[in-house]
């Protein structure tokens, strides 16, 4: 099937063309006849798959048509749970809608609040917003959501996960009945099929298998780093090929890609850092110098893992496993995207045998061994030795890359909040596993995690909220209402800011 035969408007055709598209994805194939029916949506896509085009395109094709009522406030409106999938949705909706009139804006956190001001006072037929600061508008009565003919949730599992259920609840409360809504969502488990229940009528159901729209089009290859000179032999070697036109090289800390970036310039190459640490200004800037060809390398943190759309990325390379499965799919979905070919490149070594094998097992396949001559590595990998008290490090870099460090511990809790959730039931009890203590008797969590005596008479506090304080000692943490009230729902434990020694920040 071609784009033409969707019966899209000439002027988005012409867009599409632009851009160097003929055929449709498998999820745009599917779901934007669907919507362009006016019929609410339900599809399960990972990201990497082009849903981004298969709900912007029926929003334009939609603006064709005259507005069901008259008056101010946007015809459509986007809610993705991060700035970055926000602008990405904004450059989208610019490209496929450059021969057209179409007046969009952006409403996110980070941005001067009178710059959205000032935006919203102006006519504006989409509007693509972070959930929580919509809320503060409509709250305020700066935007009017009366003439909202659909409603998107870009990455609603993602939004769920980041405690924004309440927010989207009353986003869609404050819409019209009848507008149209469309959900695209990685995962479908209880609490999407609830969420689903609540703010859709009789949608139509799309599923795209997870992982094989991103995998088929990337040639994945592993290589075994005897240490870390080695490693970084091995990354000498990749980014020297000229087959490399760009590439994101994920790091397993924001130190570490600092470290490593300056490295790499220090080398001669074009490269910049991108982590959560850097301001809002100062990442927008290092992605659009990777799209104009200025940055050939990106060494990133998984806080570019989703929502980073950057065409021509030859190469992923894993300089660092990641500790969680699903990452793995998320980071090398960065290429190989819209039917590009891409490649793949795993480091490891003996002590990421752990990481390795769960990967294998959440891909369903093995990562085929690639040696280069003359940087053969001179040890097998094999499973790392199994007992009481063992961990596997996170092959990371200097001062502790290569041991269980503190480094590794303090960044455990991070992971746990925003680790991806299984389906179902599971998802739960996969989130309980991956805390560092057991959940045994209050008290002895408690002692292992080495609180106080006026803490440790707080036995009667649910297990995984003693965990919590214990990680918040080594983590860098922020805790929020959201943030604890999620974790409260996972572990279906009295809200936590019912419990007095919590302050919020």
């Amino acid at each position: 099937m071609s784009f033409a035969e969707l019966q899209l408007h000439p002027s988005i055709l012409k867009a599409i063309e632009a851009r160097g598209y003929s055929n449709p994805t498998p999820v745009q194939e599917q779901a934007i006849p669907v919507a362009m029916a006016g019929r609410d949506l339900m599809a399960t896509a990972q990201t990497g798959t082009g849903k981004t085009a298969a709900f912007v395109l029926p929003a334009l094709q939609r603006l064709h048509s005259p507005p069901v009522v008259n008056g101010r406030g946007p015809r459509m409106l986007i809610l993705t749970p991060t700035r970055e999938l926000a602008n990405q949705i904004t450059d989208s909706i610019r490209a496929y809608g450059k021969f057209m009139k179409v007046r969009s804006c952006a409403i996110l956190g980070g941005m001067p609040y009178r710059e959205q001001l000032r935006l919203l006072s102006q006519p504006v037929d989409i509007v693509i917003a972070t959930p929580g600061r919509l809320i503060d508008h409509l709250e305020n009565r700066r935007i009017n959501l009366g003439r909202l003919e659909m409603l998107i949730l870009d990455e609603a599992d993602r939004m769920m996960d980041m405690g924004f259920t309440e927010d989207v609840d009353t986003i869609a409360a404050a819409a019209p009945e009848n507008r149209q809504t469309l959900m695209f969502t990685a995962t479908l488990d209880a609490t999407m099929a609830r969420l689903a229940q609540r703010l859709l009528n009789n949608p139509g159901r799309i599923t795209i298998a997870p992982g094989k729209a991103t995998l088929d089009t990337i040639e994945q290859r592993l290589h075994v780093a005897d240490d870390l000179e080695h490693k970084n032999r091995l990354l000498r070697h990749f980014i020297s090929d000229a087959s490399l036109t760009k590439a994101i090289i994920f790091s397993a800390t924001k130190r570490d890609a600092d470290a490593l970036a300056r490295e790499l310039h220090e080398q001669g190459h074009r490269v910049a850092a991108l982590h959560g640490d850097m301001n809002q200004g100062a990442r927008n800037r290092t992605i659009a110098d990777m799209r104009r060809g200025k940055v050939r390398l990106l060494v990133a943190t998984d806080v570019a893992a989703r929502g980073l759309d950057v065409t021509g990325i030859s190469h992923v390379i894993n300089y660092d496993l990641p500790r969680f499965a699903e990452d793995y799919v998320h980071r090398i979905g960065r290429t190989g995207r819209a039917g590009a070919s891409g490649i793949a490149i795993s480091l490891a070594s003996i002590n990421d045998r752990n990481y390795l094998d769960r990967i294998e097992r959440f891909i369903g396949q093995s990562l085929p061994h690639h040696v280069i001559p003359g940087l053969e590595p001179t040890r097998e990998l094999r499973p790392s030795p199994k007992g009481p008290g063992r961990r596997a490090p996170s092959g990371g870099r200097k001062n502790g890359g290569y041991s269980g460090s503190r480094r590794n511990e303090a960044s455990s809790g991070k992971a746990l909040l925003t680790a991806h959730r299984g389906s179902g039931n599971g998802g739960r009890q996969k989130l309980q596993s991956r805390w560092p203590w057991n959940t045994g008797e209050p008290a002895q969590t408690v002692r292992a995690a080495g609180l106080s005596d006026t803490e440790r008479g707080q036995a009667a506090w649910p297990a995984p909220f003693l965990q919590l304080r214990a990680l918040k000692r080594f983590t860098p943490f922020r805790a929020t209402p959201r943030s604890l009230q999620f974790i409260a729902v996972m572990f279906q434990t009295t809200p936590l800011q019912s419990y007095p020694a919590l302050r919020f920040r």
